[in-house]
């Protein structure tokens, strides 16, 4: 069972941001580092240039949704961010699932299917 506990703190994020590898996609940037540890961590961000707080508020519950459907998935060990890139568009959840997809395979994160 993979456990992931969010990252909360500013300091946290910055070290992701400066020392961390990242890949882009329309609508999400993935930051990782490896935190040699049994555990994920995950934090989400949405900058004040996506939008209001109901939109922020509404892309980070779709990215949190759609990580947790990944999550067993996933090998541990990794500090996680998703950023939200601002767009004309409300992405749908179908749009951030593949997306997230994506990142996390170019990432090499899945565990090997059997």
């Amino acid at each position: 069972m993979i456990f992931t506990f969010p990252i909360k703190k500013n300091k946290e994020f910055l070290k992701l941001y400066k020392k961390g590898k990242f890949y882009v996609a329309k609508y999400l940037v993935l930051y990782t580092l490896d935190n040699k540890s049994k555990v994920n961590r995950l934090g989400i961000t949405a900058s004040k240039k996506f939008g209001g707080s109901v939109k922020r508020n509404r892309i980070r519950r779709l990215i949190k949704e759609c990580y947790r459907h990944y999550e067993g998935q996933l090998n541990e060990g990794f500090d996680l961010v998703f950023v939200a890139r601002s767009s004309e568009d409300m992405p749908s959840f179908s749009d951030i699932k593949r997306e997230m997809k994506f990142l996390l395979r170019k990432l090499n994160i899945f565990k090997e299917e059997k």
